[in-house]
């Protein structure tokens, strides 16, 4: 149990769609058993662009039968990421076992994050707008390109009438959202939150907008191998989408319910860099505050803390600052070189980046990771950058049993978000 005072939080179900499975179950073998999900992009919408794409791999859902998931009238009224999510939350709220018609709606509420929308929209949107006149753009466009069209399709979907909002904090979105969602309970404003983040930004706009600033990898010919966080021959991120959606509940209800309950949350904070619009502080000092406070919110001590689900992007500066912000905090706990026991990966390695729902994503391997002493491993990882003094997890997923789990993830603008998961007993 958390030393914190705060009410117990539990999760109670989990659901994902990603480039690694249609499902939690499924995203997390697929990261258990070291799979990568990274493959040449593919569609029309590239094919049809003079020029050679400087980046030609992703992170895309191939697979994605809207169908099978969502009424097909239904779907064509939503964006890809709100399909991603809508798609996530029907797995999670059937994962949890609960029965919204039989809830007080108005103590059920959503929060989802989403750090660029229905971008997909807009580019189908401007296309028709220049090729064909105004009259041709899609009355829908607007409630499909909305951030929030997510959270609000989730809540028409379940008829949850209490708090509902919606993060747009670039990386750090769908990790905010959760934490957003921790206070909603603690507060006494609901019983039950459904939370998470959903993301497809995989198209050409966003490619060629991360390509100009040199954020991708451009390992074209090698896309499994391509996200290499903490090696030192990284390039950059791949792009990826998806999206992973958790019923987050009070014990208190969670037991009344007679649910069955994954894991507890346990704490949770945020910090900015106020540093540098898309740099991170080279020091990760921000990162360090977040991890500090969600620390102090949890309760714990740092020594507490068995496993850390990196940001882990393969970015040059964005792993460096993020060693250093990790070790400045947990100190020989976790430096390999003084026999740390704490270990450290990012899942990234396999998924990519699916920028707004990354801290949702990797929930799903937290998740497991305290719930059956499982660590998923850093993939790619063959030359440890120099003064990377941490237990990466190499190549392949650690039995280790695990008491509390935290995953930060950090985005464009500084924003900084830690969470804390723990072992329910």
């Amino acid at each position: 149990m958390s030393h914190s005072t705060h009410p117990r939080l539990v999760i109670t179900g989990a659901g994902a769609i990603t480039n690694l499975g249609l499902t939690a179950a499924s995203t997390w073998e697929a990261m258990r058993a070291g799979r990568s999900g990274i493959s040449a992009i593919e569609g029309q919408e590239f094919s049809t662009f003079p020029g050679r794409w400087g980046v030609e791999i992703g992170g895309q859902i191939k697979n994605f039968e809207v169908g099978k998931f969502i009424d097909f009238r239904e779907s064509k009224r939503m964006d890809r990421f709100s399909q991603f999510g809508l798609a996530a939350a029907i797995e999670a709220v059937g994962h949890s076992g609960i029965d919204f018609s039989k809830e007080d709606p108005e103590r059920c509420g959503v929060i989802v994050g989403s750090g660029i929308g229905g971008i997909e929209t807009i580019e189908v949107g401007e296309n028709l707008l220049r090729e064909k006149g105004p009259d041709r753009v899609s009355p829908f466009t607007v409630p499909k390109l909305m951030a929030n069209a997510a959270a609000g399709n989730i809540s028409i979907r379940f008829g949850l009438q209490g708090p509902a909002s919606t993060h747009a904090t670039a990386c750090a979105s769908s990790g905010h959202a959760i934490g957003d969602a921790m206070h909603v309970l603690r507060r006494g404003e609901a019983d039950v939150m459904v939370v998470g983040g959903a993301e497809a930004a995989i198209g050409p706009i966003c490619v060629a907008a991360f390509a100009a600033m040199k954020a991708l990898s451009t390992r074209n010919g090698d896309p499994t191998r391509a996200s290499r966080p903490f090696d030192a021959e990284r390039d950059g991120f791949v792009l990826a989408e998806g999206a992973a959606m958790f019923v987050l509940e009070t014990e208190e209800h969670a037991r009344k319910r007679g649910a069955n309950i994954l894991c507890e949350m346990v704490g949770y904070a945020n910090s900015c860099d106020a540093y540098h619009i898309t740099a991170p502080d080279e020091r990760g000092r921000g990162a360090a505050r977040s991890m500090r406070w969600a620390l102090r919110d949890a309760g714990l001590n740092a020594s507490q803390i068995d496993y850390i689900n990196a940001h882990g992007t393969s970015t040059p500066l964005g792993d460096k600052a993020e060693v250093e912000a990790v070790l400045s905090i947990f100190g020989d706990h976790i430096r390999r070189s003084a026999g740390g026991k704490a270990m450290m990966s990012s899942t990234k390695s396999m998924h990519g980046h699916c920028l707004g729902a990354s801290g949702a994503v990797e929930m799903v391997a937290c998740m497991h990771a305290v719930r059956d002493g499982i660590i998923a491993p850093t993939i790619n990882l063959e030359k440890p950058d120099e003064g990377f003094d941490v237990d990466l997890v190499p190549h392949h997923a650690r039995e280790r049993k695990i008491k509390y789990a935290m995953n930060n993830t950090f985005g464009f603008g500084g924003h900084n978000c830690s969470l804390i998961v723990g072992r329910y007993e």
